[in-house]
């Protein structure tokens, strides 16, 4: 429980997300989370959510009203076990506790829009059934999923492998299985097989399962450009403002679907308020490629005109000069790109390497690791390079309506992309935040 409260005050309070509620309730803010807050520690790979307390787990059943499930591994590559018992695992876990809640009124999902896989042109907020697959095989089943991983689990471990190399096949595992039924990555596999878990399972439990695209800094709330930590688009942003990368991979006419987060947040909050007590599963995809689309190349010249007024500053003093990036069309011109940038000078200074007795060891390992760890990004990566997807998002649109012909707080729940101006919020907002609380 120490543990719970020091992570929650760590992670959570600490982070200069709660600066506006710092500076408006002062010395208060401790007896306000005190009253308002509650820290449970436990596992949703667990039953009973992993609470061991039989009273507190009692107390939680008969008070809890509503419940929210934002716990997941977001990392594309997982390993297969890990993945499977918080994205999947770990939905039907919060699920069973949710349906033991005397008061709910609703449970509310936080999925992925991705789940989609490489689906091409307009796609809908539809709900997956168990077993269903993107590619049309069949022979998809959760359970025997479970015991595939308990079985190579135990082979690796007869094998006397370590702990790395089981590490290490794990995460092909999750690929090769995700790969199998249609979906690019473990991700997304095991968080749309948590849906199909909900879905089923559900009964008459009031469900909302709310799907992000790609989730981006504050626009508004609590202030703008907050961010917390490297999300997907913004590593292309570091590594361009620091110089390091020199081309993109990727399809200059591509949509890129991004939300703010505060968005998604006035979704969830504006959603559980509509679906409370109402027995049935309502699915809203929180994106923009729809109703506000941003394409590819407008990334781009937002980021060159930003660095190029607002130069990074490297460790010697000098600003970086940046310029335009060539960008690569297809995995072909990629992987030209690559062997004659890299693939044959590293092959090159393997040859030195052995004609000098290994004097260049340590600098051609570190070479070859780093050339290795892109081409697996790469690899994770490209059905997002060139997704042709658009995400629907006629239900979301439903929602926003309804907030503003009750005209209850429309302007604070705003979860509308059609409200942004992408340039002004890039290059004054998201950028500018990602610099100031990213780069190092």
């Amino acid at each position: 429980m120490k543990s719970a409260m020091q992570r929650f005050h760590n992670e959570v309070i600490a982070k200069e997300l709660f600066k506006v509620l710092k500076e408006k309730c002062g010395e208060n803010l401790s007896s306000l989370i005190s009253d308002k807050v509650r820290v449970v520690a436990g596992d949703i790979t667990c039953e009973d959510l992993g609470i061991k307390d039989s009273c507190l787990l009692e107390e939680m059943r008969k008070e809890v009203d509503v419940v929210v499930n934002l716990a997941a591994t977001t990392n594309f590559d997982e390993r297969y076990d890990v993945s499977l018992g918080i994205n999947t695992l770990g939905a039907k876990h919060v699920l069973t506790f949710a349906k033991k809640c005397d008061k709910l009124k609703v449970l509310l999902h936080i999925s992925t829009a991705y789940v989609s896989g490489e689906k091409e042109g307009l796609i809908l907020e539809n709900p997956y059934k168990m077993g269903e697959t993107l590619n049309g095989a069949s022979g998809l089943d959760i359970e025997t999923e479970t015991k595939l991983i308990d079985e190579t689990l135990k082979q690796l471990r007869a094998e006397n492998c370590s702990e790395d190399s089981i590490t290490s096949a794990m995460k092909d595992f999750g690929i090769q299985r995700a790969k199998k039924y249609g979906w690019p990555n473990t991700f997304v596999f095991t968080k749309a097989m948590g849906e199909m878990l909900l879905g089923h399972l559900k009964e008459n439990t009031p469900l909302v399962i709310i799907r992000p695209t790609i989730v981006t800094s504050t626009y508004k709330e609590p202030f703008p450009g907050w961010v917390d930590g490297i999300r997907t688009i913004d590593s292309l942003g570091v590594g361009y403002g620091k110089g390091r990368i020199k081309c993109f991979l990727g399809d200059p006419k591509s949509i890129i679907d991004v939300i703010p987060a505060d968005m998604v947040v006035n979704a969830i909050i504006v959603a559980m308020a509509a679906h409370a007590n109402q027995p049935n599963e309502s699915i809203y995809h929180i994106g923009s490629s729809v109703s506000n689309p941003i394409e590819f190349t407008w990334l781009q010249d937002y980021g060159l005109r930003y660095f190029t007024k607002h130069p990074w500053i490297n460790k010697n003093g000098k600003p970086v000069i940046v310029g335009k990036v060539t960008v690569l069309k297809t995995m072909e011109s990629f992987r030209r790109y690559m062997a004659i940038h890299y693939l044959l000078p590293l092959k090159g200074l393997e040859i030195l390497n052995i004609a000098c007795c290994q004097y260049f060891r340590g600098l051609y390992l570190n070479l070859s690791r780093k050339v290795k760890f892109v081409m697996r990004l790469i690899e994770l990566y490209e059905p997002y390079l060139f997704f042709k997807g658009h995400y629907d998002d006629m239900n979301a649109e439903k929602l926003r309506m309804a907030v503003k012909e009750s005209g209850e707080e429309a302007e604070l729940f705003n979860f509308d992309p059609k409200s942004i101006n992408w340039e002004d919020y890039f290059m004054n907002t998201h950028i500018p935040g990602v610099v100031k609380r990213v780069f190092k």
